[in-house]
């Protein structure tokens, strides 16, 4: 799963907003955007806010 479907599957999977989920995350509405629309990759340190909310509120991803 790529990382901009993992974004999206998210924040259906939670209800959240594209502006909900950059709250939570301290980043802007544009990153989520361009996250989801997979024309940036996020930095490191965005990478490990991600999958620290997803563990936090226990969403979990299965990888093939």
């Amino acid at each position: 799963m790529k990382f901009a479907d993992k974004v999206k599957y998210v924040r259906m999977k939670l209800l959240l907003t594209q502006e909900a989920l950059a709250k939570e995350l301290g980043v802007s509405y544009a990153t989520i955007c361009r996250w989801e629309k997979d024309n940036r990759e996020p930095q490191i340190v965005s990478q490990g806010k991600f999958y620290a909310f997803c563990e936090k509120q226990g969403v979990k991803f299965e990888e093939k």
